[in-house]
């Protein structure tokens, strides 16, 4: 698990980081927040569920059906599909809520990417981010942004009743029909149903392209079992799986904090 200390320039001005093309800090999380911006690339080769965060929805990908288990990260750290969720190619860095309704910088310390040799220095020589830096920062603002929209979208969803417990099972080892609890769905006949008022509120909001995105990814959840496969596979033939799934500062310390 990522352990996250604020950005410092007194802390950092020294070190290099680079960026990541491992994703093994990601392989035991079993499904992945989206956010709306991200559903028409993600639903086009898995399968995107909704889950309860706190008293809100949010889109996620579901990356297996078994707690700690992400079918997308080969045993090589490769991520096996085209498109890599936002949550996770903003790392090393996060933005972290902080006082004040601010948001500090952070960097995971834990990582082989900070160190003393890097692509990339943290600070120029007049103690301001890098343009590297920068990019960053912009990156996970608007991801951040963007979280904040969908989690409004996902409202107006839930006020409709369209967000529906997802009733999955899976087999278990014995055989047995295990219930996959914590997924949720659109629910394609209330909505089909809905009355013109409610049908224009779901229009009004921007919400139409979460239910389409949604109701579209849920042919992929096949996809998990063919993972599944391909992974059980290689790890018997110790060797990694060959997937083609389709072919700023402010405040008075030294603390980058950004105000949205």
């Amino acid at each position: 698990m990522p352990t996250y200390q604020p950005l410092t320039k007194t802390g950092f001005a020294q070190l290099k980081w680079s960026r990541n093309s491992d994703y093994r800090f990601a392989a035991q999380d079993s499904v992945a927040p989206l956010v709306a911006q991200e559903l028409p690339s993600a639903c086009v080769n898995r399968p995107i569920a909704f889950i309860k965060q706190g008293d809100t929805y949010m889109p996620a990908a579901v990356q297996s059906l078994q707690p700690g288990q992400n079918l997308y990260v080969g045993a090589d750290g490769r991520w096996l599909t085209p498109y890599i969720p936002a949550i996770y190619r903003g790392y090393p860095f996060a933005l972290v809520p902080a006082e004040n309704n601010q948001k500090v910088l952070c960097v995971d310390t834990d990582c082989s990417l900070i160190g003393e040799q890097g692509e990339h220095g943290f600070f120029d020589d007049d103690g301001q981010p890098t343009a590297p830096i920068s990019e960053i920062v912009e990156f996970l603002k608007q991801v951040q942004s963007n979280r904040e929209l969908t989690q409004r979208l996902c409202a107006a969803l839930e006020a409709e009743g369209l967000i529906v417990p997802w009733s999955i099972k899976v087999k278990d080892a014995s055989g047995q029909a295990r219930p996959i609890e914590g997924l949720f769905r659109i629910d394609e006949a209330r909505f089909n149903a809905l009355d013109a008022d409610a049908a224009a509120r779901i229009h009004q909001s921007g919400a139409l392209p979460v239910v389409y995105c949604q109701l579209i990814s849920m042919q992929h959840m096949q996809v998990l079992a063919r993972l599944a496969e391909s992974q059980s596979q290689a790890a018997s033939a110790e060797a990694p799986p060959e997937v083609d799934i389709d072919a700023m500062f402010g405040g008075q310390d030294d603390t980058l904090k950004f105000d949205f």
